[in-house]
């Protein structure tokens, strides 16, 4: 671990970004440039004190979960954050295999605050929410191994993934999920995640084993759906997709006509996600 090349590199990406870069407010009396060391310790979730340590050189060695954080954090490239796992002592994460997130689609992200946002990869693996997101679909960070996958969840625990849509719109989210399955998993290749999901849920769900038959294959998500928050309830939200140029991760934004019922819910949800999260957030 270089303490001093670690410590130089954070200092220098926190003074190159800025809050409204992120979707934060300047505030006053803010003398410095750039973002406060509480402001980057908030975006990776940990406390103050162990960002302000590793930028001081006298931090413990951060393991590759905090790391990832910071990367994220920090919105910094495939190429930024390898340096940072190896002046941090570690070795470059595999970039298929890591949660780096695409700091074009993070910065897109960032400036969504009142419509619900998200990242996910091929895999519907959600990899960042904002906080509407998070309030209508739930934490996803809290999910480990193939739980991560949407996919996976959809079929082997369908009676708590599917209560965010209205059951006459299940079998044509069944479908879309294995088709965009299939879809990864010619591109990734049986051996890959997409091929262990696959397979487990061959032996777990009929449902799946039959529609993973049927050789569909594509990545779609459809113009116009209708979500159901549990105190909100069903709201008609449009669903846009921006995609990475290699296709593998996707900004999701659900959006509804201003001035419409679905847009007023929309917006006590990012009321209702504010009051929920800001705990957690400080």
């Amino acid at each position: 671990m270089d303490r001093d090349a670690l410590a130089d590199f954070l200092v220098h990406h926190r003074s190159a970004l800025q809050p409204q870069d992120l979707g934060l407010s300047a505030g006053p009396r803010r003398r410095a440039p750039g973002l406060r060391r509480e402001e980057v310790a908030q975006l990776a979730a940990m406390s103050t004190d162990y960002y302000t340590r590793l930028e001081q050189r006298r931090g413990p060695q951060p393991s590759t979960q905090m790391l990832e954080a910071i990367a994220r954090a920090l919105r910094l490239n495939a190429e930024e954050r390898d340096y940072l796992f190896r002046v941090a002592g570690h070795s470059a994460p595999d970039r298929v295999a890591s949660d780096f997130v695409a700091p074009g689609l993070l910065r897109v992200m960032d400036r969504l605050t009142d419509v619900p946002a998200f990242i996910i990869t091929a895999l519907d693996e959600t990899l960042v929410q904002n906080v509407p997101g998070r309030a209508l679909f739930g934490d996803a960070s809290a999910f480990t191994g193939l739980e991560r996958s949407g996919i996976y969840r959809w079929f082997a625990h369908p009676e708590t993934a599917r209560t965010v849509y209205p059951e006459s719109d299940h079998a044509r989210q069944s479908l879309a999920l294995v088709s965009t399955l299939r879809a990864a998993y010619g591109a990734m290749g049986p051996r890959s995640r997409a091929g262990e999901i696959a397979r487990a849920l061959e032996a777990q769900s009929p449902e799946f084993a039959e529609l993973w038959q049927s050789q569909r294959v594509g990545r779609r998500f459809e113009d116009h759906k209708v979500v159901i928050h549990p105190e909100i309830g069903p709201i008609e939200v449009d669903c846009q997709a921006l995609f990475t140029e290699d296709a593998s991760q996707t900004l999701v934004v659900l959006t509804a006509p201003p001035g419409t019922d679905a847009d007023s819910r929309l917006r006590l949800l990012a009321v209702l996600g504010t009051q929920q999260f800001s705990d957690v957030e400080r």
